[in-house]
C-alpha cells in the first residue's frame, strides 16, 4: 500500500556541479576521525587510551548516560590522538589505519526469531545504534523508549545531494534485514518515502508503509514527511534513520561485520568532474576531493549539502552522518548594497530582488557570500512560502530566541530539527542563523522538560 505526498511550498535550488552517476573507489585514508560534535548531547566516556590498538568495529567510548550505547572505530589501527577542548572535553578521536584491516566479529542475528530487546542490545553492542535518531530534540534515540513510528526518507531534494536511488542499488537484502529488525522496535509502522517518479530499491521491501513524494525542497526532508504522515504531539516520539545507515545495519545483521561504508557524492562547481566515491565514515576528505580535480584554489569544502552542511578544511574528515561533500567558490567580495540590490546571478524565492524566477530551470553557480549582514528579523512573508510544515516558522524562531518554553511547545518545536529551517535561513534577508536558533531551542526544551 502506498500513499502520495505532494509538497507545494518550498524552493528547489538548482546548482552547477551535480555528481555524475559513476562511482570510483576512494584512495584509502591514512587517518580516520570521529568528531564528537556529530553526536549531539552525548557525553563520551573513553574505553581505550591513546596509543591503543583497535579493530574495526571495536568500541572507543560509550555514552555516559546510557552505558550500553557504544561508539566504535570505523577501521583497525592505532588511536593516535584524543583531541580535547575546554574543560578537557573530547572533541575528536583520530585512528591511524592499519595497512591490513581486521574486524571485530559479531554474531549474526536471525531477526525473525529475535525479540525487540535482543535487537536493541545487538545494535548497541555493535556500534550501530547511533544511526537511529529521535524526534523530539533531534538526538540519538534512547533505546529505553518506544517510538510510535519509524521514518526513512529515500528522496533527496537538497541541492546536489547524493541520489538514494543510485547509492542503494543492489542493497535490497541489507535494506530488508534492517527494516525487518526496526519493525520489531515499534508498535506502529515503518514509513518509507521515495520519489514519486524514481525507482528506489526500498520501494519493494516488505513490512513498510510506502509513500511516494513529489515537490520542491524540503519535500525530501524526513521532518516534512513526518508532518504530512503522522505529526508528533506532545508526549510522543518517532525515530528516523537514513537509507545508507540502514545498509550498514543490515550488513551487520546478515554477516556479523560492522562495515561503515559510505558512497559519497562529491559535488559543486569547484569540482571539475563531480562523481561518487566509495569510502568509509571518518575518512580524510582529501582522499577523494582532488581525484576529480578542483577549479582554482579559493573554494570552500562543505561536509554535507550547502544548506545544512558544515564548513570543513580541505584536509578535514567526512562527518559521521554525511554522504555528500560539496565544494563551491569561497566568496571574498562584499556586496555594498547587500540584499536589496537586484541581481541576475543569484537565486531567490522572491521576485522583488532577483530575476531568477524568470529562469526556473537555470542552474546557478553560487558562492559562500551571504550578501548582507545580521539584522533583526525583517517581515517579508518569504518563510511561509518555502516552509511546508503546518507550523508558523517566524513565530517559532522568535519563541526560541526569547526562550519562551510554553510558546516553543505550542508552536511545534517537538516536531522539527534544525535542517527543517535551512530554507528559511537561506531566504532570510535578515541573515539570522535559523538552524542554530532551533538547535538552541531544542536543547533548552530537552533540558527543562526532558
Amino acid at each position: 500500500m502506498s500513499k502520495d505526498i505532494r509538497i507545494k511550498k518550498g524552493l528547489n535550488i538548482n546548482l552547477v556541479g551535480a555528481a555524475e552517476q559513476t562511482t570510483s573507489k576512494a584512495v584509502l585514508s591514512n587517518v580516520y576521525a570521529i568528531n564528537l560534535e556529530d553526536f549531539h548531547g552525548i557525553t563520551p566516556k573513553m574505553l581505550v587510551k591513546q596509543g591503543a590498538e583497535v579493530k574495526a568495529g571495536e568500541a572507543l567510548f560509550y555514552n555516559k548516560n546510557i552505558e550500553d550505547m557504544l561508539f566504535v572505530s570505523p577501521v583497525s589501527g592505532e588511536l593516535i590522538e584524543i583531541e580535547r577542548g575546554a574543560r578537557r572535553r573530547i572533541l575528536t578521536l583520530k585512528i591511524l589505519a592499519d595497512k591490513s584491516q581486521s574486524n571485530l566479529e559479531h554474531s549474526k542475528l536471525n531477526v525473525d526469531n529475535a525479540s525487540a530487546q535482543e535487537i536493541k542490545a545487538h545494535l548497541q553492542k555493535s556500534g550501530c545504534w547511533p544511526f537511529i535518531k529521535q524526534r523530539p530534540y533531534d538526538v540519538i534515540a534512547n533505546p529505553d523508549t518506544t517510538p510510535k513510528a519509524i521514518f526513512v526518507s529515500a528522496y533527496a531534494t537538497a541541492p546536489l545531494a547524493a541520489d538514494p536511488n543510485y547509492v542503494l542499488q543492489g542493497k535490497e537484502a541489507e535494506l530488508q534485514a534492517a527494516i525487518s529488525a526496526l519493525a520489531k522496535l515499534t508498535p506502529g509502522k515503518v514509513h518509507v518515502s521515495v520519489g514519486k517518479d524514481g525507482s528506489s530499491p526500498l520501494a519493494g521491501l516488505n513490512g513498510i508503509e510506502l509513500h511516494k513524494v513529489s515537490g520542491p525542497h524540503p519535500a525530501g526532508l524526513v521532518g516534512t514527511q513526518i508532518n504530512k504522515i503522522d505529526p508528533i504531539n506532545k508526549g510522543e516520539l518517532v525515530w528516523t534513520i537514513s537509507p545508507q545507515d540502514l545498509v550498514i545495519i543490515g550488513e551487520l545483521l546478515l554477516t556479523g561485520v560492522y562495515n561503515p561504508e559510505r558512497i559519497v557524492a562529491l559535488a559543486g562547481s569547484s569540482v571539475k568532474a563531480p562523481k561518487y566515491y566509495r569510502t568509509k565514515i571518518g575518512t580524510e576528505v582529501s582522499t577523494f576531493l582532488y581525484a576529480s580535480g578542483v577549479n582554482g584554489e579559493n573554494f570552500r569544502v562543505i561536509n554535507g549539502d550547502v544548506l545544512t552542511g558544515s564548513k570543513s578544511s580541505q584536509d578535514g574528515f567526512l562527518g559521521y552522518y554525511n554522504n555528500t561533500v560539496t565544494a563551491i567558490p569561497e566568496g571574498d567580495d562584499y556586496d555594498f548594497f547587500g540584499w536589496n540590490k537586484p541581481i541576475f546571478n543569484k537565486i531567490s524565492a522572491t521576485r522583488a530582488l532577483t530575476f531568477s524566477w524568470l529562469q526556473p530551470k537555470k542552474k546557478y553557480d553560487l558562492n559562500t557570500n551571504t550578501n548582507g549582514e545580521h539584522r533583526a528579523f525583517v517581515l517579508t512573508g518569504q518563510f511561509e512560502k518555502v516552509f511546508p510544515l503546518d507550523i508558523y516558522p517566524m513565530q517559532l524562531l522568535k519563541a526560541c530566541m526569547y526562550k519562551d518554553l510554553d510558546e516553543m511547545e505550542q508552536l511545534g518545536l517537538y516536531e522539527v530539527a534544525p535542517e527543517d529551517f535551512s530554507l528559511t535561513e537561506f531566504v532570510d534577508v535578515s541573515k539570522q542563523p535559523h538552524q542554530q536558533i532551533i538547535r538552541e531551542g531544542l536543547d533548552l526544551l530537552q533540558k527543562e522538560i526532558g
